[in-house]
């Protein structure tokens, strides 16, 4: 029994080995990694950022009534075109009641006033004729009557203004709203019906409408503070919307915001930018949009691709493995470099390499061989 079981223990020690031979040698059967090696080349780069922000009118003045009341008519719809003067709406004038009874009662005061001046005015007229009266004592009287006319004026005046609106022939500049420049109807945020109030010191008034010349277009947009200090004003962007594919427009920048505001946790920095638009484009205001803006740009710089670079792990300094002798000897050798701008594809090199150089593509995947797929896929 003793000895079956040494067999079997022996038989499965050979089988073992045997087994670890087969593995070894199959493993060490595979050819060689070839390194391919590449070499820089003089090229551009531009390091570039995106602003998202939105197209919106470089102008937009907003209607608002000149007395209270309640929109009687509304006379354009959103989008139409317009000229500086065009009638928009008609309001009516709905006067508040104890406001217009004290006007009333007003005019009714002065009217009394006036009736007893005039009977002053007129018994001293008649003493004056007849030398009774001295003239500093009629012409004082005089200005008493005709201040008490004046009074009469400016109490019925009021008290027009509230029944009506305005007084006299300039009703219907008050409750006529006109547009104050030409351009498109952005919004007309009331309703026929609506009650609206006129700007005063405590309320900015009801807007009847927002008016906005689509022809000249700015780009509001917001950038990160760690790229704001490279912009200045003047540069060149391109802008790109999202609702016109393939659309891309020229834009110079105009504005830098001086102060920033936190958001999300960093600092974000406000601009604008002149936007030219074709005449065969047409833009709404409002669409998204995103600015590509050039941080930093040389050109005919010595680069390689950013995928040969490799980093020390203690330093995190950059370098590349360099071909030593001819590339099919496959020996490389270890060179540090100085790095300047990227582009995320190329990199500058500042020194460390010349053109003669061959670098190490360190990174590069090995093909799968087909009988290996087809063996994995069955």
């Amino acid at each position: 029994m003793n000895k079956i079981l040494k067999y079997i223990l022996i038989g499965v020690l050979v089988l073992g080995a045997l087994w670890a031979a087969v593995f070894f040698i199959k493993s060490n059967s595979k050819a060689a990694v070839t390194f391919e090696t590449q070499q820089p080349f003089t090229s551009s780069i531009e390091k570039k950022t995106v602003a998202t922000g939105k197209v919106i009118p470089e102008d937009e003045v907003e209607i608002k009534p000149q007395i209270t009341g309640i929109i009687d008519k509304i006379l354009v719809e959103e989008g139409a075109q317009i000229k500086a003067g065009d009638l928009i709406a008609v309001i009516k004038v709905v006067p508040n009641e104890q406001a217009l009874y004290q006007a009333q009662g007003r005019v009714r005061n002065a009217q009394l006033a006036l009736n007893n001046a005039k009977i002053e005015y007129e018994r001293n007229k008649t003493l004056y004729d007849k030398g009774v009266v001295s003239n500093q004592d009629f012409i004082n009287q005089k200005l008493v009557f005709e201040q008490a006319e004046q009074e009469l004026k400016n109490a019925d005046a009021d008290y027009q203004i509230i029944r009506r609106g305005s007084i006299g022939g300039s009703a219907a500049a008050n409750t006529n709203i006109r547009a104050t420049v030409s351009g498109t109807i952005l919004e007309i945020p009331v309703k026929e019906g609506d009650q609206v109030i006129q700007s005063n010191n405590f309320n900015d008034g009801t807007t009847i409408a927002s008016v906005a010349d689509l022809g000249k277009m700015i780009f509001e947009g917001k950038v990160d503070e760690g790229e704001v200090g490279k912009l200045s004003e003047g540069s060149t962007l391109k802008i790109t919307l999202g609702a016109l594919e393939g659309t891309e427009l020229d834009a110079k920048l105009k504005f830098i915001a001086p102060k920033g505001v936190e958001e999300a946790g960093a600092v974000q920095f406000k601009i604008e930018c002149d936007v030219a638009i074709p005449d065969s484009v047409f833009i709404r205001a409002g669409y998204s949009a995103n600015a590509s803006i050039v941080l930093e740009k040389k050109e005919n710089i010595l680069v390689i691709p950013e995928a040969l670079l490799q980093f020390d792990k203690s330093t995190n300094k950059p370098y590349v493995e360099v071909s030593v002798g001819a590339v099919s000897d496959q020996k490389f050798e270890r060179r540090d470099i100085e790095i300047g701008i990227s582009d995320g594809v190329n990199v500058e090199i500042v020194s460390g390499l010349t053109e003669e150089d061959k670098v190490k593509q360190w990174n590069k995947t090995e093909p799968i061989k087909k009988g290996e797929d087809e063996t994995e896929t069955e």
